[in-house]
């Protein structure tokens, strides 16, 4: 199978329909709850039937994050990807969204089970390295229905605050925002977009995500469910400036094949009106 054939097979799954998509409350120690501006229909808590950390398995994974940690650094997959940011063309896309912002925070959707499975592993230590890399880059929130308490409690000691309510990927981009989605389900994508059809909005975002272009791709040999799926995906394909990650090693395809950075720019509002929302 191509590397393009893959790319819905392997977007992930949600724990529902609606993907729920939010954090614990609870560990050992509290987890933080952070509210933003998701119309309050959208915001639904959620608790995890962990209720609490596991302070051995938690040890564990902390081990197994700063191993990956130190292998995506050192990689030839990392040199390529940092070099890619930081080529003029790119980051003047980054410097453009910023405006006159210092800093944009960063929302991670859908990273997966980090204690369970390398590839989300491999995705997070990326977006840790990212943020340690780029001093542009702020705050690093988390949210997944699938993360337990141990899971939150890991990545509240590497820095991410964890949140705990669902969002549906519905954030409004009030001000610049990089959102770290590899791997996500298309519905997910399509949520962020629809919560943003405004010109101001959209201008603020940054994505890291599968490939729009192969979105593209696979609506023109699919049925009309996956094209409405992807609406306002398919609708932001022609104002949007796409940069392809190039995966380098086998070690990182699952993590990072058909993964892309997207940059928005509609100029009229005309341009929006191609879907309906």
């Amino acid at each position: 199978m191509t590397a393009s054939a893959k790319l819905l097979a392997l977007d992930k799954p949600s724990q529902n329909e609606n993907w729920t998509v939010v954090m614990p409350r609870r560990g050992k120690k509290r987890i933080h709850s952070l509210r933003h501006n998701t119309p309050e229909a959208e915001q639904q808590p959620w608790v995890p039937t962990e209720l609490e950390s596991d302070p051995e398995r938690e040890a564990k994974l902390i081990q197994k994050m700063e191993f990956c940690i130190k292998k995506v650094e050192s990689s030839r997959f990392y040199q390529n990807f940092s070099e890619q940011v930081e080529n003029p063309e790119i980051l003047d896309s980054f410097h453009r969204v910023l405006g006159f912002e210092l800093k944009m925070p960063m929302v991670i959707y859908g990273i997966g089970s980090i204690e369970s499975y390398e590839t989300p592993r491999f995705q997070l230590s990326l977006a840790i390295l990212m943020k340690r890399k780029f001093c542009w880059i702020g705050d690093v929130e988390v949210f997944d229905p699938i993360l337990s308490a141990t899971e939150s409690r890991v990545l509240e000691s590497l820095g991410c605050s964890v949140l705990s309510v669902n969002e549906q990927g519905r954030r409004r981009a009030t001000k610049p925002m990089l959102f770290y989605m590899p791997h996500c389900e298309a519905g997910l994508y399509n949520n962020l977009l629809q919560a943003n059809w405004e010109l101001e909005l959209l201008n603020h975002i940054v994505l890291f995500g599968n490939s729009f272009e192969m979105y593209e791709f696979f609506s023109e040999i699919k049925n009309s469910i996956v094209v409405e799926s992807t609406m306002h995906v398919l609708a932001a394909r022609k104002f949007a400036n796409e940069y392809v990650i190039k995966t380098a090693s086998d070690d990182y395809f699952a993590a990072f094949h058909d993964s892309s950075w997207h940059f928005f720019s509609p100029a009229l509002d005309t341009e929006l009106l191609l879907v309906k929302n």
